[in-house]
């Protein structure tokens, strides 16, 4: 795919979600590695939006769940329903079955439900009635999250932060982005957008983002990142070889945006707020954003 495809969707990106463009290229990346998108933040700074423009501009289906305290795993996934006039039961499809998945406040719904999502994100397939149902191909999930300190929420359990490959915060916009969102010209921007990149292109990014080199050094050096947060004493539990896998995956990604053919040490560490810090928890209550970088500043490249 050409370069100028990347930068032309990039910039009607940057017309949508106004002064945050390193979100919006996170998300990319997430979505090209195949993983799956936190979003933590208040309501109303744009986080639905971005769903929506990425399910646009890629041309994927799109399907939204509010995730409420009342809902089921069968309200996600689907249920088997007995056909009168068949006389035969058929399984009716839920919302997961689509390749945007915008899973909007998941932390309002119990751990139950919650974990109706797990197999999903990690298999791309649903259990029903002890049968393996495919979902599509790609299958992205976007989760929007509430600070937990809002009314109402339920903390996402480790088995289900570990499944998101990257974790981003949008923010309040700048006093300059708040007054053109505030105008016309930006709302008109925000509504349906026309696809820039269809679904066969993905899939071939996607496949570009495996073929990514990652040197031997590379490999070490992240390693030993790892090793960190395992021994160093800082964390509760260290990162996951899946959260490994996967940090690898995402700089993979983001050596792909920034047109190069291999992984540098700078990906790895620019991305470590994004891949690392909802994994892990301080054993002393601290920031874990601030431990990542001291492990980071202390660890070398070999």
């Amino acid at each position: 795919m050409p370069a100028n495809q990347l930068d032309t969707l990039f910039e009607k990106l940057d017309t949508i979600i106004l002064g945050n463009s390193q979100a919006t290229r996170l998300a990319v990346a997430c979505l090209l590695a195949r993983g799956h998108l936190l979003i933590e933040d208040i309501p109303g700074v744009g986080k639905t939006t971005l769903a929506h423009a990425l399910a646009d501009l890629f041309g994927m289906p799109f399907k939204r769940i509010q995730f409420t305290s009342d809902l089921l795993p069968t309200d996600i996934i689907g249920m088997t329903i007995f056909d009168v006039d068949s006389k035969k039961f058929h399984f009716k499809r839920g919302p997961i079955f689509t390749s945007t998945l915008l899973a909007d406040e998941i932390n309002r719904a119990t751990p139950k439900t919650q974990s109706a999502l797990l197999q999903a994100m990690e298999e791309q397939q649903v259990s029903v009635e002890g049968r393996q149902v495919n979902l599509p191909d790609p299958f992205f999930v976007i989760a929007t999250q509430n600070p937990l300190e809002q009314s109402g929420t339920f903390p996402l359990p480790e088995s289900q932060l570990d499944r998101f490959l990257i974790r981003i915060s949008l923010g309040y916009p700048g006093p300059e982005f708040e007054k053109a969102l505030l105008s016309r010209t930006a709302r008109k921007a925000n509504q349906g957008q026309e696809p820039l990149i269809d679904q066969d292109q993905l899939r071939a990014l996607s496949a570009e983002v495996d073929s990514i080199h990652a040197s031997d050094a590379i490999i070490d050096y992240l390693q030993n990142l790892l090793h960190q947060t395992r021994h160093s004493g800082r964390f509760v539990t260290g990162l996951s070889p899946r959260a490994g896998l996967q940090w690898l995956q995402a700089a993979k990604a983001w050596a792909l945006l920034q047109g190069r053919d291999s992984v540098l040490p700078d990906d790895i560490k620019e991305l470590a707020p994004f891949t690392a810090c909802h994994r892990l928890h301080c054993n002393d209550g601290g920031d874990t954003q601030e431990q990542i970088a001291e492990i980071i500043m202390q660890t070398e490249v070999i």
